[in-house]
């Protein structure tokens, strides 16, 4: 989270001429309206098909289930991960990806800057009365944070990621104005969150990321998780 430092249209169809002298359809108009008819109701068809299917298609944060290849610290937290990203309307494989690079898991991670717990959430983002250690609560504050991220990248999760780290002030901004660190962050988030939707398993990303920065952190998350 940011640190405290700143930190398709449609074909018209033409009417179809009556039959002025009889005040009924004719013969001769009858078979095209006919074909016309039995045209537009399977065109109907065909369009709500696709649009099913491309329903069917789209991601449902709600009943996605959560990709393997997250840290055991990580996976520890499965059951809430699914239930906090359906509440918050997130794909479940972001909101991993996020604990992952933010404290790989360990509810009382601390960072120097002051960001506390799972999702490492600074203190303004609390309320009076908030627990910021409490999972639930550390999760609400910063999966809200996250979702609007998202809102303001139109989507687009790698900024929704810089949002996330930087502040959602860097998404309009020039890249190359961003900090090193939200470039880091985007570098290595990224590609785990990629990972985790394409179901590669095992993941390089993660890896990666462990081998550079996340061997201390998981360490002391699996302590505390009294994980053997």
């Amino acid at each position: 989270m940011p640190r405290a430092r700143c930190t398709k249209t449609y074909p018209k169809t033409a009417a179809i001429p009556q039959d002025s002298g009889s005040g009924c359809f004719s013969g001769f108009v009858l078979v095209p309206f006919t074909v016309l008819i039995i045209s537009f109701l399977l065109g109907a068809f065909a369009l709500n098909k696709a649009n099913l299917l491309r329903m069917d298609s789209m991601p449902n944060p709600a009943a996605a289930g959560l990709s393997p290849i997250f840290r055991r610290e990580v996976l520890y937290w499965s059951n809430s991960i699914i239930r906090w990203a359906s509440a918050s309307n997130l794909d479940p494989n972001l909101v991993a990806t996020i604990m992952q690079i933010e404290s790989c898991g360990d509810a009382r991670a601390l960072s120097n800057a002051g960001a506390m717990g799972l999702f490492q959430v600074m203190p303004f983002h609390f309320q009076p009365g908030d627990d910021p250690y409490n999972p639930d609560t550390n999760a609400a504050r910063g999966l809200s944070y996250l979702a609007r991220s998202l809102a303001a990248a139109n989507g687009d999760v790698r900024l929704a990621m810089a949002g996330y780290n930087g502040g959602i002030g860097v998404i309009p901004r020039a890249e190359w104005t961003w900090s090193a660190q939200t470039k880091r962050y985007i570098q290595y988030g990224l590609p785990i969150y990629h990972d985790a939707v394409r179901g590669t398993n095992p993941s390089h990303a993660v890896g990666e990321w462990y081998s550079r920065y996340g061997v201390s952190l998981c360490s002391q998350a699996s302590q505390r998780l009294g994980l053997p």
